[in-house]
């Protein structure tokens, strides 16, 4: 199976080689026909700190690095 790849914003770069990643996907409503926009936060293993908030990043899926960081940075998206 594939590794996940999302792209998002950095929200916070708070904690230690962490960041937190904010990613949105837009998908229409089976019944309601209505576009949907949906937001979820990832935390990202950020081994040298060097994202800040505002950051565009694309993180993908790797092994577990804590009980809730399993995506890591893989590029910084322009």
């Amino acid at each position: 199976m594939p590794k996940k790849i999302l792209t998002g914003i950095v929200v916070s770069d708070k904690p230690n080689k962490t960041i937190t990643v904010m990613v949105e996907r837009k998908y229409s409503h089976p019944i309601l026909k209505k576009v949907v926009k949906v937001r979820k936060k990832y935390n990202a293993h950020d081994e040298n700190n060097k994202y800040k908030a505002g950051d565009k990043v694309t993180i993908i899926e790797s092994k577990p690095f804590s009980k809730n960081k399993k995506f890591q940075v893989m590029e910084n998206s322009k």
